[in-house]
């Protein structure tokens, strides 16, 4: 049973949804600490002036101290950041090809007020899964399992938890992760290799590591492919480079 543990994000980007798709169960780890400058609260979009930061404002106060939990972090009720960014969405994507497509599942989640971060960010990814089609992956959240453990060891009692006989993991993870200690266990394991093809973008020059949000807007029900087939792969099958890659050139 194929297996993924990652922090939840905000409209992360497509190699957290093509880890998603890999995944019979994918465990959203809650409950760590909460880093802020990573991408809990924030994620990319393109916009004419280039690429900017969609960002969700939460409490600073005790945010910082050490031991803060990712699932403890709470949304700043006193502004406005849903309405900016609708504008942004609008003003960088109201000519993408499916921008009126998606913008509706978007704004479910913007009209709504929510107290915790983590909560809207995982409905959201869950939301956005399921318009790209996933529909084997089970979700969990670490911090309804009560596993205890630090680093490696809590991750492998995680995936003894749930049953996993495989982990998949990003390639930054290669850098701190004991695989021994998955192996002893009987658990395979795999790095994802983040190859992947260019698509249509407004706004030029292409950046491919921007939220999920602009692949939607561009390619609509054909995003899955852009998720699950890698350039090398496009490439080949073609026998040439793709047209609309050729254009952005």
């Amino acid at each position: 049973m194929n297996c993924v543990i990652l922090q939840p994000s905000y409209v992360p980007w497509r190699g957290y949804f093509h880890q998603i798709w890999k995944a019979d169960c994918f465990i959203f780890y809650d409950d760590v600490q909460y880093d802020t400058r990573g991408w809990r609260n924030r994620n990319r979009i393109k916009t004419p002036q280039g690429v900017k930061w969609l960002t969700i404002p939460v409490y600073k106060k005790g945010v910082r101290a050490e031991g803060t939990l990712i699932k403890d972090v709470r949304i700043c009720p006193d502004t406005r950041w849903q309405d900016k960014q609708r504008r942004a969405l609008e003003h960088s994507y109201s000519k993408a090809p499916f921008f009126d497509a998606y913008m509706p599942l978007l704004e479910r989640f913007y009209a709504a007020r929510w107290e915790f971060l983590s909560e809207l960010t995982i409905e959201m990814s869950m939301a956005v899964a399921s318009e790209l089609g996933v529909r084997h992956t089970r979700f969990l959240r670490s911090s309804t399992l009560q596993v205890g453990g630090h680093k490696t060891d809590r991750l492998l009692n995680l995936l003894k938890t749930v049953g996993a006989t495989h982990y998949i993991s990003g390639p930054s993870a290669k850098n701190y992760l004991e695989e021994e200690k998955l192996w002893d266990a009987g658990i395979s394991l795999e790095y994802m290799n983040y190859d992947y093809c260019e698509y249509p973008q407004l706004h030029p020059p292409y950046v491919g590591e921007v939220s999920i949000l602009d692949l939607l807007f561009m390619t609509g029900p054909t995003a899955i492919q852009f998720v699950l087939t890698s350039g090398s792969e496009r490439l080949e099958a073609s026998g040439t480079t793709p047209a609309h890659v050729m254009a952005m050139r």
